[in-house]
């Protein structure tokens, strides 16, 4: 460090890059003292990063999976059973019919295309191969309504869904699952407890949204679900969990979910103040609601974030303090051989500010990992913004530069005199 020192002997001004290479050798030469400055940075940037990026991932992923059930549709839930005291989730009573849906249908002049299902996670057996996977019951409007399509075979029709017949439509990772030895699936037959169904169609690939994949369903007809699967109707009718609801565009789903609402209390007899026995969800309403939820999170946990730089500026300014002190000598040797008030003062404010940038640096790439490695695991969009970076970097300098401030004046206004009787 000496001889930097004698070399800029003199009132000659300092070069940028004198003052950064410097403050560089002064870092360098401290190296564990300067790790554990920067952690505090580091800590804060990456948290800011990493949880900017983890909630726009999962609003993003959240609004594909609800973009792909549809913004202009209403799903209409049968009312919850009780077991005891104990209330069970939507869908778990039988409060909604086949014939529910098919009264919308013709009643509600909203309601551009209207299905109900069945829904049940079973096991499903193919030769030495098994999953439980999803199996929905459907009408011949489903596909339409969550838009699928066939990529091999075919849909079931009328003749099969009136007569319940044990034919199944696959999705790809059914088919990848049991069908192993690569075998086509077309016209075998998969065993559903106990009992047969012919594979009569493949649907194309859906993906995975929101941690579920899409293409993991299998789809039979109501008749055959109602009858064979569940065992349990209504009162009067083939008894589903939900009725789906696709309205003309989204400026229509007020319309509809009133004109339905009033279809549904009228055909169960409910009347004021009687609750209604369904639950009608509308999409666009939990899109809002979730970003809203999303969007408070995260400003919530960047503030955490905020206040962990704010102790990384602590710890530098701290670090810096004690650094005058122990570096008494040598900014006296400096004084004494010509430096000047400003590159005493530049140096230890560039020290400070080397610490916070490359620690935000550093902050930024492990807060991208962590990103990263957060939605391989949990499925969801890989979102960074180029704000968050900017805002870290931003704030890595901010931080350096305020904490570097005191300490450096310190160091510059030091009488070197007194700092060359310093031990």
């Amino acid at each position: 460090m000496f001889k930097s020192f004698y070399h800029h002997r003199g009132s000659r001004t300092l070069s940028v890059l004198e003052i950064l290479s410097m403050a560089g050798e002064a870092l360098w030469s401290n190296k564990l003292r300067t790790g554990l400055t920067m952690l505090g940075v580091i800590i804060g940037i990456s948290s800011v990063i990493a949880i900017t990026s983890v909630g726009q991932g999962v609003q993003k992923g959240t609004e594909q999976q609800i973009q792909a059930l549809g913004p202009d549709i209403l799903q209409v839930f049968a009312g919850a059973a009780r077991s005891g005291n104990i209330r069970q989730g939507l869908g778990s009573s039988s409060t909604l019919t086949w014939d529910d849906a098919k009264a919308i249908a013709q009643q509600a002049p909203s309601a551009q295309i209207v299905s109900a299902y069945l829904q049940r996670s079973i096991q499903v057996v193919y030769g030495g191969e098994n999953d439980t996977t999803p199996i929905y019951g459907t009408d011949l409007n489903y596909p339409a309504v969550r838009d699928i399509h066939i990529q091999k075979g075919k849909y079931f029709n009328s003749e099969e869904l009136d007569t319940a017949k044990s034919v199944a439509v696959i999705g790809p990772t059914v088919e990848s699952k049991l069908f192993k030895d690569g075998a086509d699936p077309i016209g075998k037959k998969i065993r559903i407890r106990g009992e047969a169904y012919q594979v009569i169609g493949i649907t194309e690939s859906k993906g995975a949204q929101g941690g579920i994949d899409r293409d993991d369903q299998i789809y039979i007809p109501l008749t055959t679900m109602s009858a064979r699967l569940v065992g349990h109707n209504a009162l009067s009718g083939i008894s589903v969990n939900v009725i789906l609801v696709k309205a003309g565009n989204q400026d229509q789903l007020e319309a509809a979910q009133f004109q339905l609402t009033n279809i549904l209390r009228l055909r169960h007899n409910i009347y004021p103040p009687e609750p209604d026995d369904f639950r009608i969800i509308n999409q666009a309403d939990i899109i809002s609601t979730f970003t809203n939820i999303v969007g408070l999170f995260t400003v919530m946990v960047v503030a955490i974030a905020g206040i962990s730089l704010i102790v990384g500026g602590i710890g530098i300014a701290n670090i810096m303090l004690v650094s005058v002190v122990e570096r008494t000598r040598e900014i006296g040797i400096r004084k004494a051989v010509g430096a000047t008030y400003s590159a005493i003062l530049n140096q230890f404010l560039a020290e400070a500010i080397m610490i916070s940038t490359v620690g935000g640096g550093i902050g930024i790439g492990t807060g991208i990992m962590i990103a990263a490695v957060a939605a391989a695991i949990f499925k969801f969009p890989f979102v960074i913004s180029a704000w968050s970076i900017i805002v870290g970097f931003g704030l890595s300098f901010i931080v350096g530069l305020l904490a570097g401030v005191i300490p450096a004046q310190n160091a510059a206004k030091l009488d070197p005199i007194t700092a060359l009787r310093s031990d």
